[in-house]
């Protein structure tokens, strides 16, 4: 039987191999160890923002194609050996060598969360983490909630184990068909139906792309990805029917196979981005292919000129802590952001990848390992290196800290609040025609941003306060928007902001309506059948539309509108550490002398009260004023800044407007 299952010949050929001493075995491989290597220093490199390789996240294709290829020769090497495939043995390995290090990396990031994570997203973190740890992060990456917070929250630093849940998934799953194959099939059959499956794969991941779409179900899906890992696993199949090992290796020269594969991966690293059709509809499966041909060829010639390539140094010795590598990488990366760290560029992507490799060595060397192999290293052994290394992370962290350091001076504490008393002057404004009795009326407009303002003002006396803001919506009604370069469509209610404002008008008869737009009218928007923004001719005409709409909307009862000058942001920044388009300062300028020209139409029906000035007193942004935090996350305003820096200021001024 075991000739049986390693072979894809006629049983006339399986009798005659029963008399080869050949068998099939997996030793370790220093090429492949440099497979590992080059995809994990690509995806680092892409995720640290390298702007000439913009396919750098292929090396996470590179692991899948790897391990369908280790996993499934491991498993056909058992069964020719002995007989079966022993499912609990292999799943324990499985659990030694991934577990340690991943239980290691979520308790760090749920340790830090308290100062790293902001509070309202906190909870979602603690998802991911379960998610995480049950390998079934790519579905919980495909859907964290449809909510605005969930679409709009920050990359969890969980975000990277979606890779990590797919193949525990194939680790689970393909022993048991392969064992399930080989007992009731035969090998040829198993080959068969790795291909069909592959090829459907491969088909799902083109029918559910759907261009000018947030493509998360295609990106995430197991079943959309699962073809990198069955091209590895049909990889196995091949060579373990052929035989090729070392002492079998192809004539030296590379054929053209070889150069074929490597100019499509060259192609996708510096060509191939991680959006458009190209990608979804056949370019991954041709990246899995290629990469299995070089594979294939290390493997056929293990002396020869790819082998050599891939185990020169040190591609081996990082490839043996890419586990670890990829583990730590992104949540470093996120922690320490330009902001954070004052740098940005190459020098953002130094540090990074100096905590990270240090990271990822002490975790292979104290936890990894010792848990693997059961023997635990001496600490005369082990701590001159790692004191090294760890003398290289203090290096690093020191010139991060040091670079981020910035000499100012203190801002004079913000006043303290006179109290919530407010009152508007005697005013035909409060006595107008079908205004109803009683005391000053303000109802707050906008989005997301004006709610966090309103929820954040003290209870008043001499006065109502009615939060009207929708949250997720703008004025700007047309088509998708790109927020931090992932396409969005508007909400449903987002297109009749005008209808909900009237309503509003009518059921509070405000005096006095306050309104804060931060966001939506900054990002990139399909309009006219084009991506547009904020400083184009045309788009500029469209939102002046929109800001005449609103100003009549809200003036129809009578009411004075205040329009808040919106503060610089920082919701997300690059993977470089540069910041999106919606948050670039030229941006809000704009939108803010937009804003301020509108107020000069209808002077005596429109103000301007400058908060982005109050929350931004240097002119550039910043979370804290006067030593109080006023930005949650770059975007939204805080309880307590509202409370103590926006409040004293602003509660004056819409009562003045009310005279």
């Amino acid at each position: 039987m075991p000739d049986r299952v390693a072979s894809l010949d006629t049983p006339t050929a399986v009798r005659q191999r029963k008399q080869r001493t050949e068998r099939l075995t997996l030793t370790h491989r220093p090429a492949l160890d440099g497979v590992r290597a080059v995809a994990v220093l690509a995806v680092l490199l892409f995720h640290g923002g390298v702007s000439w390789l913009p396919g750098g996240w292929i090396g996470v294709d590179a692991f899948f194609v790897l391990s369908g290829y280790l996993i499934t020769t491991l498993l056909l090497a058992e069964h020719e050996r002995t007989g079966r495939i022993r499912l609990s043995a292999f799943w324990a390995r499985r659990a030694r060598r991934l577990l340690p290090a991943l239980l290691t990396v979520v308790a760090a990031v749920l340790a830090g969360a308290r100062w790293l994570v902001p509070p309202e997203e906190r909870g979602a973190l603690g998802t991911d983490a379960l998610a995480t740890l049950g390998y079934v992060a790519n579905w919980r990456m495909l859907d964290r909630g449809d909510g605005y917070a969930a679409l709009t929250a920050a990359p969890s630093l969980l975000q990277h184990t979606w890779s990590l849940a797919l193949e525990e998934q194939f680790y689970l799953l393909w022993p048991l068909l392969v064992a399930g194959a080989l007992a009731w099939w035969s090998a040829r059959g198993l080959l068969g139906g790795t291909l069909v499956a592959a090829a459907v794969s491969a088909v799902a991941m083109a029918v559910l792309y759907v261009p000018d779409a947030e493509p998360a179900r295609a990106y995430y899906g197991s079943d959309t990805r699962a073809f990198g890992l069955l091209v590895g696993c049909v990889l196995a199949l091949l060579l373990s029917a052929r035989r090729y090992g070392p002492g079998h290796a192809a004539p030296r020269r590379w054929s053209w196979p070889v150069p074929l594969a490597v100019a499509t991966l060259g192609a996708a690293l510096f060509a191939l981005d991680d959006s458009g059709p190209l990608l979804y509809r056949g370019g991954l499966l041709g990246v899995a292919i290629a990469v299995a041909v070089v594979i294939a060829r290390a493997e056929r010639e293990p002396e020869g000129r790819t082998a050599r390539v891939l185990s020169a140094s040190p591609l081996p010795r990082l490839g043996r802590v890419s586990y670890e590598l990829y583990l730590w990488h992104w949540p470093v990366f996120v922690c320490l952001d330009a902001e954070r760290t004052g740098l940005t560029g190459l020098l953002l992507l130094v540090a990074r990848c100096a905590v990270t490799l240090v990271l990822a060595e002490l975790t292979y060397h104290l936890i990894s390992r010792p848990v693997r192999s059961g023997r635990w290293p001496r600490p005369g052994r082990v701590l001159p290196p790692l004191t090294a290394l760890a003398a290289v992370g203090a290096v690093a962290v020191a010139a991060v800290v040091v670079a981020a350091v910035v000499v100012t001076t203190p801002p004079a504490p913000p006043a303290k609040a006179p109290g919530t008393t407010i009152a508007a002057a005697p005013s035909t404004l409060l006595t107008r025609p079908g205004r109803p009795a009683g005391q000053l009326r303000i109802t707050v407009f906008g989005d997301s941003v004006a709610n966090s303002l309103a929820i954040g003002l003290p209870r008043l006396t001499g006065a109502t306060l009615t939060n009207r803001s929708l949250i997720g919506c703008g004025i700007a009604r047309s088509g998708p928007v790109r927020n931090a370069s992932k396409i969005q469509d508007p909400y449903e209610r987002c297109p009749r902001w005008d209808a909900y404002w009237a309503q509003g008008v009518r059921a509070d008869h405000p005096d006095v309506a306050l309104v804060v737009l931060a966001r939506w009218e900054l990002l990139d928007r399909r309009f006219g059948g084009r991506w547009r923004h904020i400083g184009q001719p045309v788009y500029d005409a469209y939102l002046r539309t929109e800001l005449t709409r609103m100003i009549r909307v809200l003036t129809t009862g009578g009411a004075r509108v205040v329009l808040a000058t919106a503060p610089y942001n920082r919701r997300y920044e690059r993977r470089d550490g540069s910041l999106y388009p919606e948050d670039e300062p030229a941006r809000m300028d704009a939108w803010n002398r937009m804003l301020q020209d509108t107020a000069r139409t209808a002077p005596d029906r429109v103000r301007i009260v400058d908060l982005g000035a109050r929350l931004c007193p240097e002119g550039r942004f910043t979370r804290e004023v006067g030593g109080v935090p006023v930005r949650t996350d770059g975007l939204h305003l805080s309880e307590r800044g509202v409370r103590e820096v926006v409040a004293p200021w602003l509660l004056p001024q819409l009562a003045s407007a009310a005279t």
